[in-house]
């Protein structure tokens, strides 16, 4: 008999966004892990792709606790009639949003020492960002088939800004302020980080994986990259993925 898995759901209307967000919880204990969506994904997606059923047994052992957030990456990063400067505004209100109304939700609900950031796709950028900016407050980073500068253009892929650079994108974008840190505490936090990057062979943004894992490297932290055939980018392969690296 299959054990019904806690699946919880939130909603409330941010200040910081100024809309409704909401949120899905499955779990009852461990770990907790901030999952991003998708660019069209929504807080129900990583549920859609059945990722959840693939962590069943981690879950009803009470290992792993999952947080599913919302997007607004229409409102930011694919919003192209805004401005630049007002969609990287609004990225940084979003992250606003998970550090100050979210993650407060995952520690009054669980008190499990581990906080792990995690997301698929433009969700895995969600995921390092916010890892690396703020390391001292994830013990993991687990990273499946992303992009770490949302500016690069590659293939069909373009530079989601247009051109357009600040402080808050270079801030926003490991790529370009990684190789600088310099910030003893913070190269300490993430030298303390289990950082784990999943790309397939294929898939457009592998060098860019490559990339991110050697700036790492050069500042004495030891991330392990998952090279997988072929793109891997769909959620047959992430189902696979889930298991194995969360």
């Amino acid at each position: 008999m299959r054990h019904i898995v806690n699946r919880e759901y939130h909603r409330w209307y941010s200040p910081r966004l100024g809309r409704e967000m909401e949120l899905l919880v499955f779990g009852h204990a461990g770990a907790k892990v901030l999952v991003f969506p998708t660019r069209d994904g929504r807080f129900h997606e990583y549920e859609d792709l059945r990722i959840v059923d693939a962590l069943r047994p981690k879950l009803e052992a009470g290992q792993l606790q999952l947080y599913c957030v919302d997007s607004i990456d229409r409102e930011t990063f694919y919003c192209g009639w805004c401005n630049p400067a007002e969609r990287i505004r609004r990225h940084h209100a979003f992250e606003e949003y998970i550090l100050n109304e979210v993650m407060p939700l995952m520690s009054n609900k669980n008190p499990h020492p581990c906080t792990i950031a995690h997301g698929c796709s433009l969700g895995a950028y969600h995921a390092a960002n916010i890892a690396f900016r703020h390391p001292h407050l994830f013990r993991k980073l687990a990273a499946f088939s992303g992009r770490y500068d949302l500016t690069l253009q590659v293939a069909e892929f373009q530079d989601l800004l247009g051109g357009y650079r600040d402080d808050l994108v270079y801030f926003h974008t490991p790529a370009h302020f990684l190789p600088n840190l310099a910030c003893p505490w913070r190269l300490d936090a993430l030298r303390g980080m289990d950082i784990v990057l999943v790309v397939g062979q294929d898939d457009p943004f592998r060098d860019n994986n490559r990339h991110i894992g050697q700036v790492l490297r050069d500042k004495g932290v030891r991330p392990t990259l998952h090279e997988w055939e072929g793109r891997a980018h769909q959620g047959y392969h992430w189902r696979r993925m889930a298991p194995l690296y969360l």
